[in-house]
């Protein structure tokens, strides 16, 4: 202790008396709970029946969620909800699967068939067999603060219905899929995640599912994300419709390049950047088309495309077999081609 903060019997004031015992809850009744752990409590209780460890065997040598960026291993997370038994779990977790067990939270262990999984947002839907079973309640993603309180519940490193808390970091972020799709309107949070909680649900204070833990920053403290329940909603109707996600495919490799601000203004163009093409595939909509190597695309279907991204986000289920304008800048000038793009090939 500090010399000067010392308090001596000398500079004691007289009338000093022993400080009053702590006041206790009467015998026989619970500490009380602050309103923050009595929120977590809530919250773990109302998801945690239907949280579920889901472990994946490999198929033809090559261990099941090892992706070609190398893959988390062979275990995660999900969570039941449907009563009939559909599990929301991550495409990494799961995907190229020999066979996928899934073990509820009371330990009984059912083998799950995979329903569908969508690599370019990170999402899958696996099916198991079993009655009783209690799903969560789905929240409103779009509804979400910053500062908000988050729970985050899984399986990390095996340990089964691991609950950790924290807040709402902040929203709209956008992260890569392991298939180099870009991910738009994820949710950070602080809510501390580890391998193994992939697939796993991020919770509010009232028990409702609003997102699916995918990713975290390893290097990094407090860096962890969250797919929105509104866009698991969406991918989930179309893999339990089709077992896949339908979207629109050109058949061209890009990168992103920067245009002068002479070349933008003179093209009319409102973003300064476009999609440079660097290959073609043979018979694809592209080359049908009409476009060439070094060709920068700059719109699609009248919208400005000023990087692959955008691209992407454009080339929806809704585009398929649909033609639409696609704008390119030549040295000649700006050229306007008509293309009918067709349906993307799964992916690996």
């Amino acid at each position: 202790m500090d010399p000067s903060l010392r308090l001596t019997s000398a500079e004691a004031p007289e009338s000093a008396s022993p400080a009053a015992p702590p006041e206790h809850a009467p015998e026989g009744d619970p500490e009380p709970l602050d309103a923050y752990s009595r929120s977590v409590i809530a919250a773990v209780e109302a998801v945690s029946p239907s949280v579920v460890n889901v472990e994946v065997h490999p198929r033809n040598g090559r261990a099941a969620g090892q992706g070609r960026r190398g893959g988390s291993g062979g275990t995660g997370s999900g969570f039941v909800f449907t009563p009939d038994g559909l599990i929301l779990t991550n495409s990494h977790v799961v995907h190229d699967a020999g066979r996928i067990d899934v073990a509820l939270g009371d330990g009984t262990r059912l083998v799950a068939d995979l329903v569908g999984d969508d690599p370019d947002t990170d999402l899958a839907v696996v099916r198991v067999s079993a009655s009783g079973l209690q799903p969560v309640r789905l929240g409103d993603s779009s509804r979400l603060r910053p500062g908000q309180l988050v729970v985050a519940i899984g399986n990390p490193f095996g340990f089964q219905t691991t609950v950790t808390a924290g807040v709402v970091s902040a929203l709209g972020r956008s992260l890569r899929s392991r298939s180099g799709h870009l991910m738009d309107n994820i949710i950070q949070t602080d809510a501390a995640l580890n391998p193994g909680n992939s697939g796993g649900p991020l919770a509010t204070s009232a028990g409702e599912v609003i997102g699916v833990n995918t990713a975290v920053i390893l290097p990094a403290q407090g860096l962890c994300f969250a797919i929105p329940i509104d866009t698991a909603r969406f991918v989930a109707a179309h893999l339990i419709r089709d077992g896949r996600i339908r979207r629109g495919y050109l058949g061209i490799g890009g990168q992103n390049v920067p245009l002068s601000r002479r070349t933008a203004r003179v093209s009319g163009l409102p973003v300064p950047s476009g999609v440079l093409v660097l290959t073609v595939e043979p018979g694809s909509p592209a080359e049908k088309a009409g476009v060439r190597v070094r060709d920068v695309i700059v719109e699609f279907d009248h919208h400005p495309v000023g990087t692959v991204d955008d691209l992407h986000r454009l080339l929806t289920e809704r585009q398929i077999g649909v033609p639409a304008a696609l704008t390119v800048l030549r040295p000649t000038g700006r050229n306007e081609l008509e293309v009918v793009p067709r349906e993307s090939p799964p992916r690996g």
